[in-house]
């Protein structure tokens, strides 16, 4: 019978004949009954139990091939046993180790801002000692700077936080252009931050006494920015780049971050359009880890992460790299990010990476004048982390549509050899294809949506995350699904369809020139629209290209399945880079999952990401599974290992995504004591209780059935609606845009804060023109405090204080303030524009919230966070919010 649904197209290329049409002679239907499998086929299928033999060897490949590969870390060098002028690991451990004992680095904190501070001036002051001052100059200057600016939805004020500024120039130098390298020591609250970004720390500290203590020559100056402010967010690279007096002189910057620690550090960012830095670090970077998927990917801002790199070149002219740790992104922010967690040979490989990258830079003819070499994007990646390569967008688009091209034409001379051999038109061979065409397009929407569906299953039954402690999970519950519904179409096809026209093995090899096809149209389509991931397809349709050639050029194209041999051999080369690159995003990004917030299914993105790296690493494997006896037995395999994953992830251990220490749940929660006072003075509300701000999908569900007590626990979405802001002390941009998934647990002893900041009305002044009133204020400040403010319908604020172009951007307005060194009261002012001049009613709320970090809370507060699971790790403190009407 015809395969179901293409009765007509069916029906029209099985009477095909060559060199005639079908009205030429009489229909004579051809039967496709099992009798009339040809024996040539029979006897060239390979036996039925070397098929999960094939499966098995692109496994184990995988498994000894890009997981070494993708963990291959150097031998770490000690002070004994290297010569001068090369990175010390051993060296730059040691200052991690004393960085690490300090604590948390919150901005405002005495760890921060004293301890840390007198840690790395005493470590450059050894530095200096060790100076090559025949040679060089080396400056050191602590700045103390304060600024604001709009960043994303508030603004962003800062006051008095601290940057440690060193610049090493060569003897005489001339050059009046610097090259600048960067990272923060300041941490997030509760975490240690050996990994972010202490590494990166000890790294920059480590180039600078190799750079300043080797004989050796550079032209430009180099500038090491040791920044005290970047977890606010970004506040003090924002007070270099706009205020100190080397910012001018700064072309290139060198970003150093992190978003995990311990392995590798990836260049994730560059330019922008300036491809000729990409080349810098493809001659230079000794251990190669980077992609043009991951900038496109980190530019979308779908991830929750930001680096100093947006503000160095949003707010000035500087181009350079971004570059960050992104392995182990599970300790990530939290009290776990310590030193036993990074490893010495994790720092060598950062440290040999930025040395090179250092000195290649600092002698780049570039720097005179970077806006003449500005030359579009560049397209990179690493192959394997064995090698770097690189090239500009332009040739990128000609290289795509070529590629493409290319394959297009060979699967259509293909398609006429095969009619040729076949004795048969070659409309009949085009027939065919056609309906496999379709076919597997609706194998490539199988491959896609069936994990797609597992992930809306688990989400919808409250299971999501499930591969979050047992990655290998994935396997069956993405992998196996999505490799099933890629090969099920042809694999009914092949069984169904016994045209003795055409051989099993070209109808084979028109299943897979069907998936190329349909890279290849999908490759034009996407350079068209200016994807520059579009690399990905072209690789693959490029070792997909050369073996067809080959095959047409040698015969072997038409001896039975001869072809396959050299597909397979050269298919090793994309199955391996792009299982390679997949099992990079998933590694990067399944840790990041746990902070995505609840609104979104993560697994949706994790689903995705092995769904497409299944297409694009089998896709021109799995079809050959019909080389050998019954397929059918892996299609099964495939269906069982699917079923015995769900089953596992959905009513074992195994599938609770949290463990203590390795993989947290993340529970940021404020201790709140909240008053509102109303227009007349009189308090309208005076409560307590726990403000909850869940990153993860599955929220408050995995404490239920713990110790703590969460009776009474609800969504604050109403209140939303209700007051300002939800009428709760939100933190920063990122708990204003999660607002209306908050959850408040009400508690009935009034929450005590360390101390009661206040907001006092200097004064309040009619201005001439009778239709404006100027509100001064004096609030008291704690480290970080925030300021809501929005006027009533028939008022608007006109002028103030804070940036005048965040006027009216948002409803309500925030100010986010932070202070470092300098914790002098905030003094502001706000004009507010009245038509009718009536200014005896109310004119604005304001709501001022003080965040008291690093204070444990009362007792009955420390009792609460006692309560929680091992596997819970806190990020809390108490914090004060108050409401006034003026």
């Amino acid at each position: 019978m015809p395969t179901p649904g293409f009765g007509p197209l069916y029906t029209f290329c099985s009477f095909q004949r060559r060199g005639k049409r079908i009205s030429d002679e009489p229909i004579e239907v051809e039967s496709l009954s099992p009798k009339y499998e040809s024996k040539e086929k029979q006897h060239s299928q390979g036996p039925w139990y070397m098929a999960s033999g094939y499966l098995l060897f692109w496994l184990l490949l995988f498994l000894s091939v890009v997981v070494p590969l993708f963990y291959r870390l150097p031998t770490a060098l000690t002070i004994e046993d290297v010569p001068s002028g090369l990175f010390i690991a051993e060296r730059a451990q040691s200052s991690l180790y004393e960085l690490d004992k300090i604590g948390p680095k919150v901005v405002g904190s005495d760890g921060n801002e004293n301890k840390t501070v007198q840690f790395l001036l005493k470590e450059l002051q050894l530095i200096q000692e060790n100076l090559l001052d025949e040679y060089f100059d080396m400056e050191i200057d602590l700045q103390i700077v304060s600024g604001s600016y709009i960043h994303w939805t508030m603004v962003n004020m800062y006051q008095g936080v601290q940057n440690i500024v060193i610049k090493l120039s060569p003897k005489n130098s001339s050059s009046d252009s610097y090259l600048l390298v960067n990272s923060h020591f300041d941490s997030k609250p509760t975490s240690p931050s050996a990994g972010d970004a202490g590494q990166m720390i000890v790294t920059m500290l480590e180039v600078l006494r190799v750079m300043s203590s080797t004989q050796q020559s550079f032209e430009h100056p180099i500038v090491f920015l040791l920044n005290g402010a970047e977890e606010n967010p970004l506040q003090a690279s924002h007070g270099f780049v706009t205020q100190h007096k080397w910012a001018a002189n700064c072309k290139v910057v060198i970003n150093l971050d992190s978003a995990g620690g311990g392995g590798r550090e990836i260049l994730f960012q560059s330019g922008p359009n300036h491809p000729w830095l990409v080349k810098y670090y493809k001659d230079s970077a000794q251990h190669p880890f980077a992609t043009t998927m991951a900038e496109e990917i980190f530019q979308t801002r779908l991830l929750p992460s930001d680096t100093d790199f947006t503000i160095f070149t949003k707010h000035s002219k500087l181009i350079g790299l971004d570059i960050a740790q992104c392995i182990n992104g599970y300790t990530y922010h939290t009290k776990y990010d310590r030193f036993d967690v990074i490893p010495r040979t994790s720092i060598q490989n950062t440290g040999d990476n930025v040395l090179s990258l250092v000195r290649a830079l600092s002698n780049a003819t570039e720097l005179h004048d970077t806006e003449a070499h500005a030359a579009g994007h560049a397209i990179f990646f690493d192959v394997l982390g064995l090698y770097f390569i690189s090239y500009s967008q332009l040739t990128g688009v000609i290289l795509n549509y070529v590629v493409a091209v290319a394959t297009i034409s060979l699967i259509f001379v293909s398609l006429w050899r095969t009619a040729k051999v076949s004795s048969v038109s070659s409309g009949h061979v085009v027939c065919w294809f056609v309906l496999i065409l379709v076919l597997q397009f609706i194998g490539l929407l199988l491959g896609l949506g069936l994990p797609v569906l597992v992930a809306f299953l688990f989400d919808k039954y409250g299971l999501s995350l499930s591969y979050f402690a047992t990655p290998p999970l994935m396997i069956g519950l993405y992998v196996c699904p999505s490799l099933l519904g890629l090969s099920l179409p042809s694999f009914i096809y092949l069984k169904l369809q016994r045209s003795q026209k055409i051989s099993f093995a070209h109808q084979l090899q028109m299943v897979l020139h069907s998936h190329a096809l349909v890279l290849a149209i999908l490759a034009i389509a996407l350079t068209a629209y200016g994807l520059r991931s579009t690399y990905v397809i072209t690789w693959t349709l490029i070792f997909y290209a050369i073996p067809l050639a080959i095959n047409l050029l040698t015969t072997l194209h038409d001896r039975g399945f001869a072809w396959t041999a050299v597909l397979k051999l050269f298919q090793i080369v994309p199955f391996l880079c792009n299982s390679y690159l997949i099992y990079t995003f998933l590694i990067v990004l399944t840790p990041m999952m746990g902070r995505f917030g609840r609104k979104l299914n993560p697994d949706l993105i994790i689903c995705t990401l092995n769904a497409l790296g299944s297409i694009l690493a089998m896709g021109f494997l799995i079809p050959l599974i019909n080389v050998f006896r019954r397929p059918s037995m892996i299609l099964l395999l495939l269906l069982t290992a699917t079923a015995v994953s769900i089953l596992t992830a959905s009513s074992t251990q195994l599938g609770f995504p949290y463990r203590s220490k390795t993989n947290v749940q993340r529970v940021p929660y404020l201790q709140v004591r909240r008053v509102f006072y109303e227009y007349d003075g009189s308090v309208s509300k005076d409560d307590s209780g726990y403000l909850f701000n869940f990153q993860d999908r599955r929220g408050p569900a995995t404490l239920r059935d713990t110790k703590v007590n969460l009776a009474g626990l609800t969504s604050i979405e109403s209140d939303c609606a209700e007051y300002m802001m939800c009428g709760v002390p939100l933190y920063d941009h990122r708990w204003v845009k999660n607002r209306l998934t908050g959850m408040w647990l009400p508690r009935d002893t009034p929450i005590e804060m360390p101390w009661l900041p206040t907001l006092e009305l200097l004064n309040r002044t009619e201005l001439e023109d009778g239709q404006t009133v100027r509100l001064e204020f004096r609030a008291e400040v704690t480290d970080h405090t925030s300021l809501f403010i929005k006027p009533y319908e028939d008022v608007s604020v006109i002028n103030w204080t804070f940036p005048h172009d965040y006027i009216g951007q948002q409803s309500t307005s925030h100010i986010y303030f932070s202070h470092g060194k300098d914790n002098t009261a905030l003094s502001f002012f706000m004009d507010l524009e009245k038509l009718d001049g009536d200014f005896n009613v109310p004119l604005c709320q304001l709501g001022i919230s003080h965040h008291f970090i690093g204070h444990a809370g009362d007792e009955l507060s420390q009792q609460f966070a006692e309560s929680f699971p091992p596997y819970a790790a806190l990020i809390q403190w108490p914090s004060s919010y108050q409401r006034f009407i003026y």
